[in-house]
């Protein structure tokens, strides 16, 4: 075996994101690594490319025991990754990101050799059939392009172990044939494969083995051949089943509807739903779906190419943060740190952001005002603090994700657009912005959930809006709803 893993576990405090995971990879198989959303696949990732380290555990490669502590060890065995989230520097162009991390040519006289190098990356090119502008910075470049520039960066080297976590999410029929190609040509070399997808299609059509994961341990390494996608689906989930009973809310108007919405990156191609004053609808698709990408085009994060959106009734164009403010929508954003929070500004200063100018008057601030509002704010939603002039990045994560809900709920929205609410918050906090949320609903406002928990949807949700590959597949009311049923729709 080139890389096997014993005993394998990694825990963040007294949270265990991998326990006591055993595999084995062999030189020239293309092995599949599968599970819901957090089961552990990113974590092992990190840990065979240095960015963890793991807690306990083996690894051992060639049958020799390695220690993987820094990037820099991983590269020296060989291991390669392209990650969902491509890794280039926006400024330089292909040839200088191709050449990242690698050993620049040289003239006699120690010059860099950019006409030797640009040679060299365009005849890999040539060869691969892969065809984009390699002077173009990587700012200018497409999803697509960004992809095909990682995968010539790992042919420029001796790779032993290649890691593909979702290589195909952003790539057209075309890119993704060069990708298998190139998978086909590597395979026959030699090299190992660790292929990350959660799409089924990919997985049985490339595979040798397939290992899955679930809630951070080993389920199961089955032969490709000798599985289906049912017995995969049903060895990946608890099969978990949402015991909402009936409705007993009334739902009103449709207060937001999407119709065909479409992004101008083209994360989003062909999204539709709708949701109702008084309703929780939920978002579900797996990594890579479109499905936060969704909810930052309504918000106007991201702009829009196509579709139409209506809000209060009213049509919608071209929206933008500021509009859909005054318009009486609210967007409780994924990474509260570097997108809803100013950690340098205190809480009342964080809580009044989004409102300020309502607390301006002849250009001077009333303190006494914002600070009032900021109390009312921090009293209803329990926010543990000294006091509305404590720094907000003083607080703990569940308390700073209650000071996002104050803020987004100051400008008083009709509805409001909840990514990962509970992300890295504690079970009390947990159940605390839930009540919220059905507090919310229960007020007759509409309320948009999107969380890569499945379990949490199927809890908190009257309707699911399932998408995969940047579209809807289907809307469903949450009644008796599998967690089977669901995922079976994400990998069609």
């Amino acid at each position: 075996m080139l890389l096997e893993i014993k005993n394998l576990s990694k825990r963040f405090g007294s949270v265990h994101a991998l326990s006591d995971l055993s595999m084995s990879i062999a030189p020239g198989e293309v092995h599949g690594l599968v599970g819901e959303n957090g089961a552990g696949k990113s974590t092992l990732i990190k840990i065979l490319t240095g960015v963890y380290q793991l807690s306990s555990g083996q690894l051992f490669w060639n049958r020799e025991e390695v220690h993987i502590n820094h990037a820099a060890d991983s590269q020296a065995l060989g291991i390669n990754v392209i990650h969902q989230d491509r890794n280039l520097i926006p400024s330089f162009n292909g040839i200088e990101n191709v050449y990242l991390g690698l050993q620049y040519e040289k003239k006699p006289w120690g010059q860099v050799d950019w006409k030797r190098m640009s040679k060299r990356v365009k005849d890999l090119a040539q060869e691969l059939d892969i065809q984009t502008d390699l002077s173009l910075p990587a700012s200018m470049l497409k999803p697509p392009q960004r992809t095909l520039i990682e995968i010539l960066r790992v042919l420029m080297t001796d790779c032993r172990l290649l890691i593909l976590d979702e290589p195909t999410a952003s790539l057209t029929d075309r890119e993704t044939n060069i990708l298998f190609r190139v998978i086909n040509e590597l395979k026959k070399k030699g090299t190992a494969i660790l292929y990350v997808t959660h799409r089924m299609e990919e997985i049985f059509q490339l595979t040798d083995r397939i290992t899955v994961l679930k809630n951070g341990m080993w389920v199961n390494t089955v032969q490709t051949k000798d599985v289906n996608v049912d017995g995969l689906i049903s060895m990946m989930t608890d099969n978990w089943r949402s015991d909402s009973v009936e409705m007993q809310r009334q739902f009103g108007d449709e207060l937001l509807k999407v119709e065909n919405l479409s992004s101008q990156d083209g994360v989003v191609h062909n999204v539709s739903f709708g949701v109702r004053a008084g309703e929780i609808a939920g978002i579900f698709g797996l990594g890579g779906s479109g499905r936060t990408e969704t909810l930052e085009c309504i918000y106007g994060y991201k702009k829009m190419k196509s579709g139409q959106i209506h809000l209060l009734g009213k049509e919608y164009a071209q929206p933008t943060p500021l509009r859909s403010i005054q318009e009486g929508m609210a967007f409780i954003c994924e990474d509260r740190r570097g997108m809803a929070l100013v950690t340098s500004l205190n809480i009342r200063e964080n809580i009044t952001l989004s409102t300020i100018d309502h607390y301006a008057r002849f250009s001077v601030l009333d303190d006494k005002r914002q600070k009032k509002d900021s109390e009312d704010k921090i009293k209803s939603l329990a926010i543990v603090t000294t006091g509305t002039e404590q720094p907000v990045d003083q607080l703990s994560g569940g308390n700073q994700q209650k000071v996002v809900f104050a803020k987004a709920l100051m400008s008083q929205p009709k509805v409001l657009l909840c990514d990962e609410p509970t992300q890295a918050v504690d079970v009390k906090t947990r159940a605390e912005i839930h009540r919220l949320i059905r507090e919310l609903a229960s007020q007759g406002n509409a309320i948009v959930f999107v969380s890569s928990d499945l379990k949490e949807v199927l809890d908190i949700a009257d309707t699911v809006c399932v998408i995969a590959n940047g579209e809807t597949k289907a809307k469903l009311p949450n009644r008796q709803l599998s967690s089977e049923q669901v995922l079976s729709l994400c990998y069609e």
